[in-house]
């Protein structure tokens, strides 16, 4: 078996070594069990590789037993002070400091570090209040973002290679069979559980932010709709939907809830990294619209750890496999609007433009995937990711790509 240094997850290692020793604080953000904890202590290995002194690698993981609620960031920065004093001197000093959101405060305590020690800082988290409003006051020009997501098509292979030698010989069909039928969490990437027992896995990871890091964080008291709300959300994701379809929704079963509580509920679920809001963008104006967003899961495995697998489901799962592996390479990633039809993804990067359909099969009338792709009149690429093998080609300069081959770079 590789070493952990070589197998996971390269890609973020080299991206903190092109900002290693650089004046700025280092963010790895994303969902809880993606990865971020392994990164940093892979990274940490890397650091001692190129002969940094293990007394100069502090590392820390705040969301351990021994960081108990009452842990304040002056006791952080006191156990912080004392172990740099510990350091040699001659060397620059590496605080790795992972799930920061349990302490309180604790961007007072990293930017006083940052500003009066020679310290190289990477922290991580399962939160986006990370990049608050009022820790972007401490931080202003100091941090850079890199998200941290479940694992690719790609690493999902590599994971399953490794750990299993003796499945290399399965072929890419099998593979994505895999990924498609569990998501991409690392645990389950490594482990041979059943599909069931991956399930059960996941369930306790959405447990654990539904129930400790959302409920408990913002004291919800009607737990009951709270989880009514969320699974609308996991149960229609890939659907144009609001706050205002959800309370019309639940108000036709004689439910009541203000569309300002599903609105925090929402905004709590994205802060979670559960999902992502996919917003619209005008082809035609090229500006970004307010409304008929559309929200994705951040893992697919969520999905299924609450309503099971279903292959009437796949459509809508494949579109959030698509939306995950753009984001991934670095795309921000919007729902075309072109004046009465919809474009699945417009996907922007460093002035690169490309416009993506997804479908599970192309049907004879593809007027919806082929032909609302043939009325955009500029020259960026454009692309039809399905899983009909058959079909896939190029017609009137639109690629039609297999989904497992566009997740394997293949285009």
């Amino acid at each position: 078996m590789k070493d952990d240094l070589e197998l996971f997850r390269s890609v973020f290692i080299e991206n903190l070594k092109k900002f290693k020793d650089e004046s700025i604080i280092k963010i790895l953000c994303g969902v809880r069990r993606c990865g971020k904890s392994t990164i940093l202590s892979t990274y940490k290995k890397e650091l001692l590789s190129m002969g940094v002194n293990p007394r100069n690698v502090i590392e820390r993981l705040y969301s351990s037993m021994e960081f108990d609620e009452s842990y304040d960031a002056s006791q952080m920065n006191a156990d912080l002070l004392a172990a740099i004093e510990n350091a040699d001197k001659s060397q620059k000093v590496y605080l790795l400091l992972d799930e920061v959101q349990e302490v309180e405060n604790w961007e007072k305590c990293v930017n006083s570090l940052f500003e009066n020690r020679n310290v190289d800082i990477y922290v991580t988290g399962s939160n986006s209040k990370l990049l608050s409003s009022e820790i972007s006051t401490f931080l202003t020009g100091r941090f850079v973002l890199i998200p941290v997501y479940t694992l690719s098509f790609l690493e999902f292979m590599e994971f399953k290679k490794t750990y299993f030698p003796e499945s290399a010989e399965r072929t890419k069909d099998e593979y994505f069979d895999m990924y498609l039928k569990s998501g991409g969490f690392p645990f389950i990437a490594k482990t041979n559980h059943s599909q069931e027992e991956n399930y059960q896995i996941i369930d306790g990871i959405y447990s654990t932010v539904v129930t400790r890091d959302i409920s408990r964080r913002h004291n919800i008291s009607n737990l009951e709709m709270f989880n009514r709300v969320v699974r609308f959300v996991l149960e229609n994701l890939g659907k144009n939907f609001s706050a205002k379809t959800i309370f019309d929704f639940f108000k036709s079963q004689h439910r009541s809830v203000s569309i300002e509580t599903i609105y925090n509920y929402i905004a709590w679920l994205e802060e979670a990294f559960i999902i992502y809001r996919c917003n619209r963008y005008d082809i035609q104006g090229k500006e970004i619209l307010k409304t008929q967003e559309k929200y994705y899961l951040s893992d697919i495995g969520f999905k299924y750890s609450q309503f099971g697998y279903s292959p009437k489901s796949v459509a809508s799962v494949l579109e959030n496999i698509v939306y995950l592996e753009l984001r991934r390479r670095g795309f921000s990633v919007y729902i075309g609007k072109l004046y009465d039809k919809e474009i699945d993804f417009v996907a922007v990067r460093h002035g690169q433009k490309i416009y993506v359909q997804v479908c599970r099969t192309l049907p004879e009338d593809s007027d919806r995937e082929i032909g609302n792709l043939k009325a955009i009149k500029d020259s960026f690429p454009k692309y039809v990711v399905t899983m009909d093998s058959s079909v896939c080609g190029i017609e009137d300069g639109i690629k039609i790509v297999h989904i497992k081959d566009f997740l394997s770079g293949e285009w």
